[in-house]
């Protein structure tokens, strides 16, 4: 196959315009025309080998694994082309010379293959329809075993070939039992290449489907596996058969008149044999293991009692040199305190020496005052150190509680702003008033027309007033604010005469006897309970109520006039004199 074909192949399988079923179509059309044209070849088996490493080194047989483990969920009638595909890279993957790769060829391409081939035998396993092509895909891992027998290990290990193994259809399981048998008849050297590991592996399983099945096909076609491993590979395979105990019970009473008794009777003969014939075998071997078993043993007692001696004069070691570190750092403990002790006690005595000092050069009137500044000061320091320890442990207190609350208002305020603008955004739109909106009909125009003209005719334009009338009224605001001020000023008066009556009524108190009667006449007609004290207060509480009217209200009112303050000093009997406080006897 020539390089250009795969480049071209693998350009087209690299693009993202195919989909799976169309690759798996044209793998199968490639690989099968590339391998049939080697074939025909004169010296065909050199051109297949060679075919079959340009197609491993060109990377198209890379392309056949994700499509046999990770295709999609397809039709029944794309297993086969899947099948078929699984069976062109087993062949393909048998005589291929990697060069250089030989490496990456056995470790991991070929464990790969192995792996897509059980995955897709499980997939096939799974559905009735597909056993004709469960058993291709089945020969394929075959084929690919008398090739490599170094996958047998991975093959018995697989989850995928578990999976197969614990099927309930005996026609899997025979599938599988074949495949040994027909890999062990087709090579010869197929034992010798497998390790101890696969042997008993594969052992293990024709054992186990003796022991797990009842179908007489199966068993038939295990006991055939067992003789045939043990005729090929007499010295490996029967001293395995001895770790099976109870192996010719089993036949013997299990496997007896299905068909196979010649079988049976000769694995039957080998393992008895192999039992009479290596009891001492056996025994020789025991006696070996627990001398070796001893020797260990006390070989690694005395380590251990070496090593122990040297383990405990390390801890001794180090718990003698952690000491010393405990012992050092107190001591250094220890003398920086009694540093701080000492430097303290020597600060304190030169303030006391300094402060001796002071008080003699004070004057003796001065001492007192100076050590109670010293003490106040001192107060000072402690109190305000006290406060601002209190204050940073009740800030470091409530710090966390108050960004806690500082948090919540602001989220607060958030949500109450977006609730209310989405409030605002969901609320109807307001109706406007204006006359020219939309909707005004004819019939509300002519109506508001005629309301227009109706007050217009009520209040005509020409009824306005004139400048003369404007000036009256104004110089009659102007009086009666004239008034108001004059009603203000005599308050203000009669407040004062009160009080000047007073005065000189304590001052007739005082006088002879004559000053005292006139004094008590006049304190009976000024005492609250008389007639003129009555009035004042009745007078005073009128004008206390009008100072708390506005200006407006008191217009054109003449409650306290002039003429009223005469007639209270008409009343009071000459007391109120022309506005000035008088007293008169």
């Amino acid at each position: 196959m020539e390089e250009e074909v795969v480049l071209d192949l693998k350009r087209q399988l690299e693009g993202g315009d195919l989909n799976a079923e169309q690759r798996v179509r044209l793998l199968n059309n490639s690989l099968n025309k590339a391998v049939n044209m080697a074939a025909l070849e004169t010296d065909g088996g050199l051109v297949l080998t060679a075919v079959k490493s340009r197609l491993y080194l060109g990377g198209l047989l890379s392309h056949c694994i994700p499509l046999m483990t990770q295709y999609p969920r397809m039709q029944q009638g794309n297993w086969a082309a899947v099948a078929r595909l699984a069976q062109l890279t087993s062949v393909c993957c048998v005589g291929v010379e990697p060069g250089e790769q030989s490496q990456a060829f056995h470790r991991l391409f070929l464990p790969s293959v192995m792996d897509g081939l059980l995955s897709l035998a499980a997939q096939l396993m799974r559905r009735e329809q597909c056993v004709s092509l469960l058993r291709k895909v089945m020969d394929s891992v075959c084929w690919l075993l008398r090739a490599h027998p170094q996958l047998t290990t991975q093959v018995l290990s697989s989850e995928h070939y578990e999976q197969i193994q614990v099927c309930d259809d005996d026609s899997v399981t025979l599938l599988c039992v074949q495949m040994w048998i027909q890999t062990c008849t087709a090579s010869r050297d197929f034992l010798s290449e497998l390790s101890d590991d696969s042997a008993l592996l594969l052992l293990n399983e024709a054992v186990g489907q003796l022991a797990v099945s009842s179908a007489s096909s199966v068993g038939g076609a295990s006991v055939r596996l067992i003789l045939l491993m043990a005729n090929q590979q007499e010295a490996r395979v029967k001293p395995l058969l001895l770790s099976f105990r109870g192996l010719d019970s089993l036949l013997d009473k299990d496997w007896r008149g299905r068909g196979f008794e010649q079988e049976v009777d000769q694995l039957i003969a080998i393992i008895q044999s192999d039992a009479r014939s290596l009891p001492q075998v056996c025994s020789e071997r025991v006696r070996a293991a627990c001398l070796i078993q001893a020797a260990w043993r006390s070989f690694q007692t005395r380590r251990r009692l070496r090593s122990l001696s040297r383990v405990v004069s390390q801890l001794q070691r180090r718990y003698r040199r952690r000491q010393l570190q405990q012992q050092e750092v107190q001591r250094g403990e220890e003398e920086l305190s009694f540093q701080v002790f000492m430097r303290r006690l020597q600060a304190r005595r030169k303030f006391h020496q300094k402060q001796s000092q002071l008080l003699q050069l004070l004057p003796p009137d001065q001492v007192q005052w100076y050590l109670q500044e010293c003490e106040r000061r001192a107060a000072v320091v402690i109190q305000s150190s006290w406060r601002g320890f209190r204050e940073r442990r009740r800030y470091n207190t409530h710090r966390h509680t108050h960004t806690q609350q500082r948090a919540a208002k602001t989220l607060q305020r958030v949500v109450r702003l977006f609730l209310q603008n989405r409030r605002a955004a969901k609320a109807p739109p307001t109706t406007s008033l204006w006359i020219g909106q939309k909707g005004l009909t004819d019939s509300r125009r002519a109506e508001l027309q005629r309301q227009v003209e109706e007050q217009l005719s009520l209040r005509p334009l020409g009824s306005c007033v004139s400048r003369q009338e404007c000036e009256g009224l104004h110089q009659e605001v102007q009086l009666l604010l004239l008034q108001r001020r004059h009603q203000n000023a005599g308050g203000q008066r009669l407040e004062t005469l009160l009080a000047h009556t007073h005065t000189q009524l304590e001052k007739l108190r005082d006088a002879p006897p004559l000053s005292v009667v006139m004094a008590t006449v006049a304190d009976s007609f000024l005492s609250p309970s008389g007639p003129i004290g009555a009035r004042a207060r009745v007078s005073h509480n009128a004008l206390l109520q009008a100072g708390r009217l506005p200006w407006w209200r008191t217009l054109g009112d003449d409650t306290f006039s002039p003429a009223h303050l005469q007639g209270l000093e008409a009343e009071l009997g000459g007391l109120f004199v022309g506005g000035a406080a008088g007293v008169k006897i």
